[in-house]
């Protein structure tokens, strides 16, 4: 593995350690946590590494960043707590499954979507991709993570996530619908916000490594 992929790679890692200690930190009456203000900069770094190197330079620095978030969860699969009777790990198989997945699937979406609008204005590969692959990455965490009808990790697995299941008012003023959907939603909306501001870091990212390429 080329050595010019090495801060793409650091910056994937780091982006998904931030992302995995700050999702224990809640915010707005726990509707969100910090990690959902770090994570979505992972769009940024594959989208990066793809526009300066490639699809493949992209893919092994996702690759880099699945093998980060598998190494977080087996961590966090070690520190048990308690619970309605049950032990279960701070990161439950459960969790971690829906992680990974989501994590694999909408970063390989993300590159295939921007591969095939590279040719178009600067900003529409970027914008595109990184939406799309947020919007699948929400659905498919949240989905696995905490759907009631998601049975197959078994009653101990639910007894850690039963909580999502608790029925509030959607974005605290909305019909009530079960926590977890209000909670995806507000974690789909951090995401479309930061796909936006992350163009204006992706430009100038993108045009000082075509300046140096140019000078090099």
């Amino acid at each position: 593995m080329t050595s010019k992929y090495l801060p793409g790679i650091l910056a994937m890692a780091a982006i998904v350690v931030a992302a995995n200690i700050g999702v224990q930190f809640l915010l707005f009456d726990g509707l969100l946590t910090w990690g959902a203000f770090t994570y979505p900069l992972t769009f940024l770094v594959t989208d990066l590494m793809n526009r300066v190197y490639g699809v493949q330079a992209a893919r092994k620095v996702v690759l880099a960043g699945f093998v980060t978030g598998v190494i977080c969860s087996l961590i966090g699969s070690q520190i048990m707590l308690q619970g309605d009777g049950y032990e279960y790990a701070a990161v439950p198989l459960r969790i971690a499954v829906a992680s990974g997945l989501a994590f694999l699937v909408a970063q390989l979406t993300d590159i295939t979507v921007f591969d095939r609008l590279r040719g178009g204005a600067w900003w529409r590969a970027p914008l595109v991709s990184s939406v799309v692959g947020s919007a699948l990455d929400t659905a498919l965490f949240f989905t696995i993570a905490f759907a009631a009808v998601i049975t197959v990790f078994g009653p101990g697995a639910d007894s850690a996530i039963n909580w999502a299941w608790e029925s509030v008012p959607f974005m605290n003023f909305g019909p009530a619908l079960p926590l977890w959907v209000t909670l995806a939603f507000a974690d789909w909306l951090v995401k479309m916000t930061l796909a936006l501001i992350a163009l204006i870091p992706f430009r100038v990212i993108v045009s000082k490594a075509a300046v140096t390429e140019n000078f090099a």
